[in-house]
């Protein structure tokens, strides 16, 4: 009987294969590693309350491993068959982002890990978006861009082919999938010769960078592999002294004594040379740079209404986009109404937590004495603990802002909000899920498994 590798492992074999070749073409990218893990070290040292609750839930072991890589595909059929190959690895298109609304011409879905465990394990995810040249405004520009990239296949033949055998087999042994992930990160190498003309890379440039980023090349190199730290403000700081650019500020919420949903810092993107076709021009390309995130709680509907609200506030203040110097300090101040303590947050139904027992003697004794579970006299007593369960999606607008600090200062475009959810699913050939349902499942285990531990202590204490 052949032996498949699951899922989880073929995973944890290709984030393990990005990183060594982000590392090896982007050189900052071990810089931002080192620096890292070096800060992280010393947040457990100093929050050792930190350290147990990460450990008690099966985290620690996974912020080591953990990474989010980003690329934009050009057509329907590429994205489709994105989709396929990350299935083989237990990666799942969850949520839909609307970049338009932030001047950027793409939509977007993040594939990750859906579940409980395999997140354990290696939450690896790929914010992945479709580039949208029905936004572009020269039809003539429009049609060429559509050409060529019809003309491309980013997928090496081999790849297909194991996607193709993983469907029919419902697997790959261990060969299979190193052969596998070998192949598949061939897609996500950087190429420095363009697919095109410098005219007509000046021309998509034009219309816009990202354009230009998508349409010229051979295949979507990935264009930035993001750690996770524990203080995101402690790397701003200390990126610079490191040599690295960071950008001005950090997207997403303010800093908080319990970090909420995610934030975001960069560095500059590389200039890199490029060969392009045909004229034997030459020149240069901004696309790939180093990125850091901060996780925080995942909110509920009513938190992220909540959030939203907050951010639009900030926003639509004048000069109040995320470049203008006092922008920290106008989010901090607005962000003032959003609770900042856990008991908050848990009882206004803000965010979403999981729950363990803090006091087993006592859960013990209550399970004993006959009363019913009740989740919230448990907690109120300190029998239970509530721990906010760790965002993994993505927020529009800062990954937005991500991109348009490595586009470059003057390349915001003033589209329409182009909320397209159901053609982008008809391009994916299937359905995002939708992440507060993801979370709110894990919330229900959470109490579901605990439920059942109390009942279970009660029955056998009855049988006693």
């Amino acid at each position: 009987m052949t032996s498949f590798l699951n899922a989880d492992q073929i995973r944890g074999l290709f984030s393990q294969s990005m990183s060594t070749m982000y590392r090896q073409e982007v050189p900052q990218y071990g810089t931002l590693l080192d620096l890292v893990a070096d800060i992280n070290r010393r947040t457990l040292e100093q929050d050792p309350g930190l350290q147990r609750q990460l450990q008690d839930f099966g985290e620690l072991d996974r912020l080591d491993v953990e990474r989010h890589g980003a690329i934009r595909l050009g057509t329907a059929q590429e994205l489709a068959t994105m989709r396929r190959i990350f299935r083989v690895m237990g990666m799942h298109p969850v949520g839909y982002y609307d970049l338009s609304v932030a001047g950027v011409p793409v939509h977007s879905t993040a594939f990750r890990p859906t579940d409980d465990a395999a997140l354990r394990a290696n939450p690896f995810r790929v914010f992945t978006s479709l580039l949208r040249l029905e936004l572009i405004a020269d039809p003539a520009l429009r049609e060429q861009a559509q050409a060529i990239l019809d003309r491309r296949n980013i997928f090496t033949p081999r790849a297909l082919e194991l996607t193709q055998q993983c469907e029919a087999a419902g697997g790959l042994d261990a060969d299979q999938a190193a052969e596998f992930v070998r192949e598949v990160t061939q897609t996500f190498r950087w190429h420095s010769e363009a697919t095109v003309s410098h005219a007509t890379y000046a021309q998509l440039h034009a219309a816009h960078r990202l354009v230009a980023d998508v349409v010229s090349f051979k295949g979507p190199h990935i264009n930035h592999l993001t750690p996770r730290t524990l203080d995101i403000d402690a790397a701003q700081t200390e990126m610079p002294r490191q040599g690295i650019a960071a950008k001005d500020v950090i997207e997403g919420p303010p800093r908080r004594r319990h970090p909420i949903l995610l934030r975001q810092t960069s560095f500059k993107a590389l200039e890199e040379s490029i060969q392009f076709a045909g004229d034997g021009a030459s020149g240069a390309h901004t696309a790939r740079f180093g990125e850091i995130e901060q996780r925080g709680a995942a909110l509920t509907r009513a938190g992220r209404a909540l959030y939203d609200r907050l951010l639009g506030q900030v926003r639509s203040m004048e000069n109040a986009g995320s470049t203008a110097k006092d922008y920290e300090n106008r989010l901090a101040s607005v962000f003032r109404d959003f609770p900042d303590d856990l008991d908050s947050l848990h009882d206004k139904g803000l965010a979403f937590f999981r729950y363990s027992v803090q006091d087993p003697d006592a859960f013990a004794q209550a399970a004993a004495s006959g009363a019913s579970f009740d989740l919230a006299a448990l907690r109120r007593q300190g029998i239970l603990a509530a721990h906010p369960i760790i965002y993994e999606d993505f927020l529009p607008v800062s990954a937005a802002g991500i991109f348009q600090s490595n586009l470059g200062g003057d390349e915001q475009k003033n589209y329409a909000s182009n909320a397209a959810k159901e053609t982008f699913e008809i391009a994916l050939q299937a359905h995002v899920a939708d992440e507060f349902s993801l979370y709110e499942e894990s919330q229900k285990a959470s109490i579901t498994a605990l439920r059942s531990q109390y009942q279970a202590m009660h029955r056998d204490r009855v049988s006693e």
